[in-house]
């Protein structure tokens, strides 16, 4: 029989419970390393557990050191979004948290909902994706600066110090966007993924890179929806029954960081792309605001990006589809 292992998982340790069938659950806790990773097999093996399905939030590095120790096992592995096991704790009325119950919370989830399975990320995207996210980290430090420097402090020696970390900032920016470019370039399926993605009016080699870095396989998505969905640009309505017409806007239930590298290619492709222009000009003349528009090419950007990607053929306002 198939059992389940719910993991819930922290910096230091996790708690683990495994389902073997509708009755019996058991609780064991190790740390969050190596030694404690070796442990746990031990301990699976100790009660004769051949196949397994372990389930963990998406927490990153706290997750997938051990999501990989378990596949290499040859164990099925599902990292799941911490909202949909959120949403499934309200669905179940649970109202107590601890570790243990966290655990066979999401065992429980693993067992009724079978996520999809799991597989560990090829290292030249994990690089991509570290450079990608330290570039936002650096911008959002320049921005700091700059607004330290806006707000004029009463000291020479403290504006030479912000213009001169300002001005480190923008060299390493610069230098780690050479980087970005150089590692696509040495890798032939990012290469060929960024081309397609830069044929689309609107996406440059910086976009491109960004999104390359935060979308793991954007063909391996079932539809472009699901990329709106995941950026957080879906709509959200509230509409509840004859009265409550709520204004509707995107959820954000997705990643900040793909909402701000869309926002200026949104803009440039709002002039420069044929089928993105005529777009936005019908929506203008339907009473949209210039935000709703931009936000809307947005969305069509990964609806372009998806097929590009998928087709595996470059941008042709003749053949994508007819926004």
């Amino acid at each position: 029989m198939k059992a389940h292992l719910g993991i819930d998982i922290a910096k230091a340790s996790f708690d683990v419970v495994l389902l073997v069938d509708e009755q019996s659950d058991v609780h064991a806790q190790f740390s969050n390393d190596k030694a404690g990773f070796k442990k746990l097999q031990t301990w699976l093996v100790h009660r004769q557990v051949s196949e397994l399905q372990a389930c963990m939030e998406a927490t990153g590095n706290f997750s997938e050191g051990l999501a990989t120790f378990l596949y290499e096992q040859g164990y099925t592995v599902s990292l799941v979004n911490p909202a949909r096991i959120s949403g499934y704790a309200k669905s179940q009325m649970r109202r107590n948290k601890t570790d243990k119950l966290d655990a066979a919370l999401i065992a429980d989830f693993c067992r009724n909902q079978q996520p999809p399975a799991w597989t560990p990320p090829d290292p030249a995207w994990k690089e991509l994706q570290a450079m990608v996210r330290h570039l936002q980290d650096l911008d959002k430090a320049r921005q700091q600066a700059r607004n330290r420097l806006s707000a004029l402090p009463n000291s020479a020696a403290v504006l030479a110090q912000l213009h001169d970390q300002i001005a480190f900032l923008d060299q390493q920016m610069n230098d780690l966007k050479k980087l970005i470019n150089d590692h696509i370039d040495q890798h032939p399926d990012l290469k060929k993924q960024r081309d397609l993605l830069t044929s689309i009016p609107g996406i440059g080699d910086l976009t491109a890179g960004k999104l390359l870095g935060e979308f793991r396989h954007i063909p391996a998505f079932d539809h472009p929806n699901q990329l709106v969905a995941f950026a957080g640009l879906n709509p959200r309505q509230h509409v509840s029954g004859s009265s409550v017409r709520g204004r509707t806007v995107i959820s954000k239930q997705g990643r900040a960081s793909i909402r701000a590298a869309l926002y200026m290619p949104a803009v440039v492709a709002k002039r420069f792309n044929p089928i993105l222009a005529r777009f936005a000009a019908r929506l203008k003349a339907n009473g949209l605001s210039g935000t709703q528009i931009v936000v809307a090419i947005m969305r069509k950007l990964l609806h372009l990006a998806y097929g590009v990607l998928k087709s595996g053929l470059p941008f042709d306002p003749n053949r994508s589809f007819s926004a």
